[in-house]
Parts: structure tokens; sequence; C-alpha cells
């Protein structure tokens, strides 16, 4: 009666990496996440009309292809998240406090705004559609356009660009990607950083990068070693 005491008393194993591994199939959600979101930006880029259009009948004629791009955004944001994860289990024990806390802020900041702009569009549409197909009121409809353009282009994206960079910067310390890889983000961020406003195409070079990055851990990262040296020079905790 003792002995069984003693054992149910006894502490268990705790759960570590060793009994929880992220499996490598996981890495997939960068190119899922890079597809959707490629997918979602060419159907919106070729769906809403130039600059200046105060016109809104575009939205019921496009109303399928629009549908479309704005349902692939919650998908693309679910990967997103587990490619976030993918690359803290890459950084493992040494991610440095102050980069990580960027790393994850931008990329979640990015993923909200994304999401805020998307739902600002389901709701520009289905405005259109209670209206029976009768055009919008141009003040209206020219802020919600706006403000979604604004959502997207100056601040969703350009929190792309900090992710980029400080993902780069992390991967050059820990070598979880080549350097070439690494060393690309950094001219594809201050594109991106200072583009995104003016160029409609520079949206797509997030997505591309993360496709590259992607690929790389997919297929040739579970057998690169990762650098055990701590980053920056610190001790691993951020100090």
């Amino acid at each position: 009666m003792n002995d069984r005491l003693a054992g149910a008393f006894q502490p268990r194993a705790p759960l570590t990496r060793a009994g929880l591994r992220t499996p490598r199939a996981a890495a997939a959600a960068g190119i899922i996440f890079s597809v959707l979101l490629i997918w979602s930006l060419w159907l919106l880029r070729s769906s809403i009309p130039a600059e200046g259009d105060d016109n809104s009948a575009w939205i019921g004629e496009r109303a399928r292809q629009l549908s479309l791009a704005l349902n692939l955004v919650p998908f693309a944001g679910v990967a997103f998240i587990w490619f976030l994860g993918v690359l803290r289990d890459r950084l493992g024990a040494k991610e440095d406090q102050f980069f990580a806390t960027v790393f994850l802020g931008s990329g979640l900041m990015f993923l909200g705004m994304i999401f805020v702009a998307a739902a600002a569009t389901v709701g520009l549409s289905r405005g259109y559609a209670r209206a029976s197909g009768a055009a919008l009121d141009p003040g209206n409809y020219n802020f919600a356009r706006g403000f979604i353009q604004a959502v997207m282009r100056i601040y969703a994206f350009k929190m792309a660009a900090v992710f980029m960079v400080t993902t780069s910067t992390l991967a050059l310390y820990i070598q979880f990607t080549p350097r070439w890889i690494a060393l690309l983000g950094y001219p594809a961020a201050a594109f991106l950083l200072f583009g995104s406003t003016y160029v409609d195409w520079a949206l797509f070079v997030f997505p591309c990068w993360v496709l590259v990055v992607s690929l790389d851990i997919l297929i040739e990262n579970p057998q690169r070693p990762v650098q055990s040296e701590p980053i920056l020079g610190g001790n691993g905790d951020g100090r």
C-alpha cells in the first residue's frame, strides 16, 4: 500500500522538446501562406480599378472574384501563424529577447492589419449588395477605399518589412537559412518599406520572400545544424 502511494506521488517526466517536436510538415505553412496571399493579392489587384475612379459598380461586376480573394485571407493568416511557430522552433533556446519581441510583434501586427483591411473590404462589398446594385455615396466609398489602402500599403506591409529585417538578422547569426537568403531580406524589406505606398506589385515581395525561406526550411533545414553560439554577443536571454 505504501509502495503504491509513493509511486502515485512521484514527479512525472516533464514535457520537453524531446517528447514534443515540431513536425517537418509544419514548414509547409509558409508555402501555403505565400501561395494564398499571392493569389489573394492578384485577385484584388485585378478587381479594384485604378485610383481616382469614384464609380463603385465594379464591386457588383467582380463580386465573385472579390469574394474569393477575401475568403483566402483567413486561411493565409492561419498558415502565417504556423510559419511563425516554425521560425521560433528554428531559433530554439538561443532566441534573443529583444529581436524575438520585434520579430513576433511585427509579424502579429502585420497579420492583424491584413485582417482589418479584409474585413473593411467585406463591409464595403456588403454595403453595395444591400444597396441593391445602386452606386454607393462617393464620400463613403472614397473613405472606405482610402482606409483599406492605407491599412494595407502604409501600415500592414511596412510591418512586414520590419519582420523581414528582424528575421534576416536572426538568420545571419543563428544560420537557420543560407546567408544569401538572409542578405536578400534587407534590400527586399527596404523596397517594401519605401515602395509599398507607390508601387502596386511591391506587395508581392513579402510573400515571395516567405516562399523562398519556407522552401529552404522544408527541403534543407532539417539536416542543417543550428549555430550554438549566442546571438549578437549576448547570452541568449537578451542581455
